[in-house]
């Protein structure tokens, strides 16, 4: 992971029962006692059924596969500066893919992840990544799984490509999706730069709390973890259980940071070949750079660059594979590929 000009490493239910009907048999003192014997049996299987809920199906509902990002949305102040930003710095192009049918600004990755914006209603919020959105074979599954466990998901909705999805957020407050796995036909233009989105990361206070629920309940696994001296650790990476994506806990964040290291913290990273060749063709793109802002070897051992979007959110760019040993310590699983 690089060093960001200026700032901090970046690591380098069951449906109700229905209405009674009156139409019953007997006069008006046998009807009135039919009454109280229905609600009173409707409230039985209700009650009944909220044990079930909460008891069996988080024995016998079993976790579906969560296969990588789909996608990453982010705020934008000024949509149009956005657009020429991940339009034609990135050469992302919007409209095809799993965008079709989006009516937010949305920029293809490859056949099943995009980077969608979204504009910033009022004032700025801390974290300028709208949310996270993981892909499972079975979303539907997941939901209930996540409620049999007690996790507050919001009810199952479908985006303007048709997916099913569903929100919620993590113990910290990070708004994440899980949407409906799904594959697109799409050919990237000559002009695209980066064409797998494989990690995103954000500020976490307690790794230890975040842990409980990416590791324990989601089955996210250890990918690498290091720190600016060897012995810190400032970064961890966690692998999806079903594939090479990964997010990022940005570690030892001190709780009044200013935007400009938000920005630097709460990030997302498309995968590059050759991180020589982004630099030069991102130039060419037009992206303005300074003199002594260069792509570097970070302490996890991969080659990385560090661009900025209109709104400070960082992007970087990071090659697929370490070219030498990582501080601190081992990679513990495979590494993505193209």
């Amino acid at each position: 992971m690089g060093d960001p000009a200026g700032g901090r490493k970046s690591r380098s239910l069951a449906s109700p029962p229905q209405q009674a009907k009156t139409g019953l048999a007997g006069g008006p003192g046998s009807l009135g006692m039919t009454r109280i014997g229905w609600v009173a049996i409707i409230l039985a299987v209700i009650f009944a059924s909220g044990l079930w809920w909460r008891s069996a199906t988080a024995q016998e509902i079993s976790r579906p596969k969560i296969t990588g990002i789909a996608y990453v949305r982010v705020y934008a102040a000024d949509l149009n500066r956005s657009r020429e930003f991940y339009g034609k710095i990135l050469g992302l192009t919007s409209g095809s893919g799993g965008c079709l049918g989006i009516t937010r600004p949305c920029y293809t990755v490859n056949s099943n992840q995009q980077i969608e914006l979204a504009q910033i209603a009022g004032g700025a919020p801390d974290n300028l990544l709208a949310t996270v959105a993981f892909a499972t074979d079975n979303v539907e599954q997941m939901r209930a799984y996540l409620l049999a466990h007690g996790v507050a998901a919001k009810p199952m909705v479908k985006d303007g490509n048709g997916l099913e999805y569903f929100d919620l957020l993590d113990p910290e407050g990070h708004p994440i999706s899980f949407v409906q796995q799904s594959d697109h036909f799409f050919s990237p233009t000559a002009d695209q730069i980066g064409t797998r989105l494989f990690h995103a990361g954000f500020i976490v206070k307690d790794n230890a709390v975040e842990d409980r629920f990416y590791r324990g309940l989601l089955g996210f696994r250890m990918y690498w973890h290091g720190g600016f001296k060897d012995a810190d650790m400032d970064w961890e990476e966690l692998q999806v259980p079903d594939g090479s994506d990964w997010i990022e806990y940005m570690l030892n964040i001190p709780a009044r940071t200013d935007e400009k290291e938000r920005g630097i913290q709460n990030h997302f990273s498309l995968g590059v070949a050759n991180i020589k060749t982004t630099f030069e063709r991102l130039r060419v793109h037009g992206l303005k750079v300074e003199p002594d802002d260069k792509p570097e070897i970070g302490r996890d051992g991969k080659w990385s660059w560090d661009i900025y979007d209109p709104d400070l959110t960082r992007v970087e760019f990071m090659e697929y594979k370490p070219t030498q040993a990582p501080c601190c310590h081992p990679y513990e699983a495979a590494h993505p590929t193209p």
